[in-house]
């Protein structure tokens, strides 16, 4: 079920229980020079339709939030954000009317790095006030973390920026979107003392041109399989949501 694509009165008469809803959130965003500033906003909506699909009846899917947290890309331009105090506070009042409508079940789906960070502490800030809720939040490449690993020819197996994983499944989804000329790997070092930390680094800090990978082995046939890992697992976890009972 597609909220947007509902009336009022048919998503009233969703039973709360039996469903869980899903919400995506990404950015517009520097993608390099190759990849448009909608992927964030293009791949998790894909995800997140292509699941639906595969569980239509078990899953409400919210539009897209598009607006993230992306301040660490400000220095390569083309990039729309919000800074991160505010976008926390931005996501608590995108998922208030929809727990207060009496909605039990909350997926929220990320698609870009810079949300994480905010979308959970959102979640912990209003689980006070929803007790009986269910409140879980992943970023698409965390739950199918092995199944694109598996995927991925380059030695980076995680997900970067632009990178072999967002251009494949741009090739596969918008292949009109992507500047194939311009694909260029940006292979950030690995050093083995730092294992572990989070370091506050800018993009521009971290890349010369925007991205973080081997976007140059990128295909649309892996493209394909990604979107498909991805969405499978999101279907799991929805099933698996459904399955768990509410906090008491």
């Amino acid at each position: 079920m597609r909220f947007a694509e509902m009336t009022a009165p048919e998503i009233r008469r969703i039973d709360r229980q039996r469903v869980v809803v899903v919400a995506p959130v990404a950015a517009c965003e520097q993608h390099s020079d190759h990849l448009p500033v909608a992927t964030d906003t293009i791949l998790v909506t894909a995800v997140a339709e292509a699941a639906e699909q595969q569980a239509t009846q078990a899953l409400l899917l919210l539009p897209t939030l598009w607006l993230g947290a992306s301040h660490h890309h400000l220095r390569f331009g083309g990039t729309l954000s919000v800074p991160v105090e505010t976008h926390v506070a931005l996501l608590r009042e995108f998922f208030k009317p929809i727990l207060d409508d009496g909605f039990s079940r909350l997926l929220v789906l990320n698609g870009h790095g810079g949300n994480i960070d905010t979308m959970q502490t959102a979640l912990r800030s209003i689980q006070p006030n929803y007790p009986r809720c269910l409140l879980a939040a992943a970023s698409y490449w965390d739950l199918a973390q092995s199944e694109l690993a598996a995927l991925a020819d380059g030695p980076r197996k995680l997900m970067g920026h632009a990178c072999e994983f967002e251009t494949s499944m741009m090739l596969a989804l918008r292949p009109d979107l992507v500047r194939n000329h311009l694909i260029r790997d940006d292979i950030e070092p690995e050093i083995a003392a730092f294992r572990g930390l989070f370091l506050a680094h800018d993009m521009r800090q971290r890349t010369d041109h925007g991205a973080v990978g081997y976007c140059q082995l990128a295909t649309a046939e892996k493209g394909e399989k990604m979107v498909a890992a991805a969405a499978a697992r999101v279907v799991q976890v929805v099933h698996a949501l459904l399955q768990q009972p509410l906090p008491s």
